[in-house]
């Protein structure tokens, strides 16, 4: 018997230590261990109990007092025990639904050790590259596989493999760009945390075929976690020979550098990350040259994401013609997204190109949380667009997505219902692109500041006439003058928003209201007397005391003490409040 307790970040963060330590104390007698994040962020804490022939019993939502009963389950093999623990079929299907490449080790072998994932087929990959095959070899069943970059631009893993692999010169770096940045995204992180040695091993065979003999991993300050079992994972590797001299037994040879950045966004643009690697401030450089020709320390440099290193081991063992089989013909392969928002099951998703939007948030999310109807997704984060619930059958890939005005970005899905006010949802992220512009360049500097004014103008009911079109104009002007991807793609959200919810600017403008009712200097709360019980419920959840009236009897709200914070609206049973 064997108990086996998710201890990714969301499930610490939900209580899995506490569940540990708990059934730690419980007189048990099985194996307790660890495993990363499975996907299923909306259960946690999860613990798995493999019994001695192998069948799975997948408790959910586990909490400290469960303890008792998990151990009389373990000891007396009944599961009435934990029946109301038990994952229900509904839940499975969010699993069985997927096709998990990048994320097949997440959640089942324990990411602390090295062993585990050696038992999994761990570095076979790399031990068959290094030992039977040329750097051509390698970058050709790459191509063979329609590989692209994973986080963001879509751009072709063996061509800049290979543009790497010819530059002249013996000095050459692999780098990772774990700088996940975008709001909602998280795919990354899970894959540090629950598999670090399967970034480890796409790094190594890409340094092999670019003919790179230092690796570095730019990971964010903000994943603790991910940097300590990274770090764990590295010194395994080096003690069993996997990294440093002679690489088995090989003339390859490779080390590893982990650098923690300070959480700029703008890092996620390859050139400002080598700049912030070399100690600089994180600001792109001018292109050409490229990193290929000049990257880190002006050396041939090949940056690629977690994601897309975290396919390469299963290439080489399946082949390329295996991974291109998935997805569609200008879209190779799976994709990993980070599924949050108003969705009933909000987590990590692993499908393969081509699948529709209506698979990921209804088949596999399960929908929406709220009974309030789907309004829309926001995919690729501050530098991606919303596409709005009439687009739902839109298929995922990097050209249809980019039909939209959105992009597949490094893979964040933000999901919407109609209580989401879309011209918020462009000042968000709008607010996030202008505080993390780096601001070398005044089309990003100021621009996102001008539109960012005006969006603050609109959500309060100042706005003017002519906003939107001067909006418009203030987004094509940051696109074509911006120098990065940070500054060409900000105003992306605005012009999705623009695009399909062009009412909802309208009625902020025109009418001073917000559809949604979410921007809070638009609303306006009301007490029907007729259906006031003088409960006096709102009364006392009013922390400004704005309501006044006595028991039995209608109530009122006094305008001028009123701060607009709902207490009075979530608070009332019988719909007397009325928001509007």
């Amino acid at each position: 018997m064997r108990i086996v307790i998710g201890q990714g970040s969301c499930g610490i963060a939900a209580g899995a230590e506490k569940v540990k330590k708990a059934l730690e104390n419980e007189n048990i007698s099985a194996e307790i261990s660890i495993t990363g994040c499975i996907g299923m962020c909306y259960l946690e804490p999860i613990v798995d109990i493999y019994s001695d022939s192998g069948e799975l019993t997948r408790l959910v939502q586990v909490a400290e007092s469960d303890a008792a009963n998990i151990a009389d389950f373990i000891n007396s093999g009944d599961k009435e025990a934990v029946k109301k623990l038990i994952v229900t079929d509904e839940d499975n299907e969010f699993l069985e639904k997927q096709t998990r490449i990048a994320l097949r080790n997440c959640g089942i072998i324990n990411p602390e050790e090295i062993d585990a994932y050696l038992a999994a087929d761990g570095y076979t990959a790399l031990k068959k590259v290094v030992t039977s095959m040329s750097q051509d070899d390698v970058i050709e069943i790459i191509k063979t596989s329609g590989l692209a970059g994973r986080g963001g631009a879509g751009f072709p893993t063996w061509f800049k493999w290979n543009a790497a692999k010819q530059s002249e010169g013996d000095e050459k770096y692999l780098i990772c760009n774990a700088d996940e940045g975008d709001p909602g995204a998280f795919m990354d992180r899970a894959v540090i945390e629950s598999d670090p040695h399967n970034l480890i091993e796409g790094m190594l065979i890409g340094a092999y075929a670019i003919g790179a003999k230092r690796a570095v991993v730019y990971v964010r300050a903000e994943y603790p976690l991910a940097i300590k079992r990274l770090n764990r994972a590295i010194e395994q590797a080096t003690e069993k020979g996997i990294i440093g001299n002679n690489i088995f037994g090989t003339d390859f040879s490779c080390d590893f550098t982990i650098k923690a950045g300070a959480g700029a966004f703008v890092c996620g643009e390859e050139t400002a990350l080598i700049e912030s690697l070399e100690g600089h401030r994180g600001m792109p450089r001018l292109k050409p040259p490229f990193p290929a020709q000049s990257g880190f320390w002006r050396k041939p440099s090949n940056i690629n994401n977690v994601e897309t290193f975290a396919n390469v081991s299963w290439i080489i063992n399946n082949g390329g013609e295996a991974f291109a089989a998935m997805g569609t013909e200008g879209s190779k392969g799976t994709k990993v997204f980070a599924v949050t928002g108003k969705v009933k099951r909000s987590g990590l998703v692993e499908i393969p190109m081509g699948k529709t939007l209506r698979d990921v948030i209804f088949d596999i999310g399960g929908g929406m949380k709220t009974d309030k109807p789907f309004k829309a997704v926001q995919m690729g984060g501050p530098s991606g667009g919303c596409i709005p619930a009439d687009l739902i059958d839109t298929v995922i890939d990097y050209k249809a997505l980019g039909a939209t005005g959105a992009i597949m970005g490094s893979g964040g899905m933000v999901v919407m219902d109609e209580s989401t006010c879309m011209v918020g949802m462009a000042k968000f992220f709008l607010d996030f692109t202008a505080k993390e512009s780096c601001g070398k360049c005044i089309h990003c500097r100021i621009g996102t500041k001008r539109m960012l004014e005006m969006l603050e103008r609109i959500t309060k009911g100042e706005g003017k006439e002519g906003d939107i079109e001067l909006l418009e104009e203030l987004c094509y002007s940051i696109k074509d003058g911006a120098l990065c991807g940070l500054g060409q793609t900000a105003p992306n959200p605005v012009l999705t928003t623009i695009k399909y919810f062009r009412n909802e600017y309208e009625a902020h403008i025109k009418k001073q209201k917000c559809p949604a009712g979410e921007c809070v200097e638009l609303i306006q709360y009301t007490i029907f007397a007729d259906k006031c019980k003088g409960c006096t419920l709102c009364a006392r959840n009013c922390p400004v005391d704005a309501i006044s009236g006595e028991v039995k009897k209608p109530h009122s709200i006094d305008y001028d003490k009123c701060i607009k914070c709902g207490k009075c609206y979530s608070s009332c049973k019988f719909g007397a409040v009325v928001k509007a």
